[in-house]
């Protein structure tokens, strides 16, 4: 499958309120599940913690289809958070190829990622397929992790 022609731009001021509802309407049916949904705090998780500094919007064909927060994470490493597609671009390549180029620029600077995940959400078979484990979890939350793989450049083909 071939993913859409896609890019990454920081965050601006402008994008906030459009990706906490897009954050909103992915999340919800996985929060409503598990009994956690609230309207105002699932936007507002976002708008505490959007940052122009490490948020990115994804963006096909110049309009925003999702977003992608890549932070240092305190236990060393970076942390992945707020990686949201909307409906009608998942499935598609395009999450897979995002988070292709985040573990790229990590494996890059030989730094694991973290990331959190709701139980039960199928966003976690996309990280497994990128070589998530699960690290802890609780009744709500599944925190995985990828250790650092070699820089691209240093891989080699199978049977090479």
């Amino acid at each position: 499958m071939t993913s859409p022609t896609w890019t990454l731009r920081p965050v601006g001021a402008a994008d906030v309120e459009p990706i906490a509802e897009l954050r909103a309407e992915v999340m919800r049916p996985d929060l409503v599940r598990l009994g956690r949904y609230d309207e105002h705090r699932v936007r507002q998780r976002f708008r505490d913690t959007c940052s122009g500094r490490y948020t990115s919007v994804v963006e096909v064909d110049g309009a925003l289809a999702g977003s992608v927060t890549v932070r240092p994470d305190g236990r060393g490493g970076r942390l992945l958070e707020h990686f949201y597609l909307a409906a009608g671009q998942q499935g598609r390549g395009l999450g897979s190829a995002v988070l292709r180029q985040v573990l790229a620029e990590a494996d890059a600077a030989g730094e694991p990622v973290r990331l959190v995940v709701v139980q039960g959400s199928a966003a976690r078979r996309l990280y497994e397929r990128h070589g998530f484990v699960r690290e802890s979890e609780d009744r709500i939350d599944v925190v995985m992790v990828r250790p650092a793989g070699p820089p691209a450049a240093q891989r080699t083909a199978p049977g090479g």
